[in-house]
């Protein structure tokens, strides 16, 4: 399934506060999600598969590396947890990285919110507008992502504008 989305991901220093201004506006929790994400050494873009106990995907995406709500272009692919799936990607492409994370997962409407703990580099929250059946603009979605950029009063240093990944594989200067 392809998707357009606008996202940002912000470094704070806890959680709780995000989540509880989150709360004040009545999101859907989806739930408390351990995921551990493999990207693999794609030659195009990026290439993750995701294994949590919510959310399982094989995503194929291509983003904007800038420190703003930025775009992203996803190919999303659900699938039942497999093992040989995983094994066939690490055989054919071999591993890039690997990223451990718990995440909380919200929803308002199509914006998804993540309050993630990663390990290895601390607490972040992301917010995703996101649009499957092409009913909004890239301008819509972005304009969706800075009215929460707005709400949480998120200051422009604790913008990331690197992936989890890219942080992992030393991009130290954006943790």
């Amino acid at each position: 399934m392809k998707i357009k989305n606008c996202e940002f991901k912000a470094k704070v220093g806890s959680i709780e506060q995000y989540e509880a201004l989150l709360l004040k506006l009545g999101p859907e929790f989806i739930g408390t999600d351990h995921q551990v994400d493999t990207y693999f050494s794609a030659p195009t873009g990026r290439l993750k598969l995701r294994e949590g106990n919510i959310e399982n995907a094989l995503i194929d995406y291509s983003r904007e590396d800038l420190p703003d709500s930025k775009r992203s272009d996803v190919i999303l692919y659900p699938h039942a947890p497999s093992e040989a799936l995983k094994h066939i990607l690490i055989r054919q492409l071999g591993i890039k990285v690997v990223v451990d994370k718990k995440r909380k997962i919200y929803f308002i409407g199509n914006v998804k919110f993540h309050f993630d703990e990663v390990d290895g580099l601390g607490s972040f929250i992301e917010v995703e507008a996101t649009d499957a059946e092409n009913k909004f603009s890239y301008d819509e979605l972005k304009e969706q992502c800075d009215h929460y950029y707005r709400y949480f009063k998120i200051r422009k240093e604790q913008i990331r504008q690197f992936s989890y990944s890219d942080m992992l594989l030393g991009f130290p200067e954006f943790r």
